[in-house]
């Protein structure tokens, strides 16, 4: 089992390589980068910071403009995050 820190840097990680993809519109790169931002910072609790990208890129996952893959990272991210319990 992943610890949250660890799930946070994965997701992390994944968004960096969203942020570097030039054929996803920037709209959506400002965005994911913001999430990238909330989730990195320490100081709020992990699950409180889950909880708001989780929201954030739910908002964001209906793009019509958004490439199809981008949109199956989105849910990756997604996914990992909802693992993170709220304790």
């Amino acid at each position: 089992m992943s610890t949250k820190e660890e799930i946070i840097k994965e997701c992390a990680d994944i968004i960096e390589k969203i942020i570097t993809d030039t054929s996803v519109p920037k709209n959506i790169r400002r965005v994911v980068g913001e999430v990238r931002s909330i989730i990195l910072d320490r100081s709020k609790e992990v699950p409180m910071r889950a909880t708001t990208a989780i929201s954030m890129l739910e908002d964001i996952s209906n793009d019509s403009n958004m490439p199809l893959p981008t949109r199956t990272k989105i849910w990756e991210i997604i996914s990992l995050l909802e693992t993170i319990s709220v304790d």
